[in-house]
């Protein structure tokens, strides 16, 4: 699945019940369901599912819980705009 696939599926009332957990949990946060989201990947232990909880405290505003999730995932915190960090994780997920 390609990043315009994925964005094809946000209309959809629920994500396909195949999409892995961290592209699931983008898929709730860009319909305004960042609880939702979060749950999903709160315990996924995966370099990717920590990404996208980083993500998500980002998001939140905890700033210092964000940096924590992107050092577990093994990522540097470069501070995008949310938009475009958002891109870049489901990018890197499908592509």
């Amino acid at each position: 699945m390609q990043t315009d696939a994925f964005r094809a599926l946000l209309p959809l009332a629920a994500p396909p019940e195949d999409l892995p957990p961290a592209l699931a949990a983008l898929w709730w946060d860009a319909k305004g369901e960042w609880a939702r989201a979060h749950q999903l990947v709160d315990s996924l232990e995966t370099p990717e599912g920590m990404a996208v909880h980083a993500y998500l405290h980002r998001k939140e505003g905890a700033a210092w819980n964000a940096d924590y999730w992107y050092q577990r995932a093994g990522r540097r915190f470069h501070r995008p705009e949310l938009e475009a960090e958002w891109a870049a994780l489901v990018e890197g997920l499908t592509g």
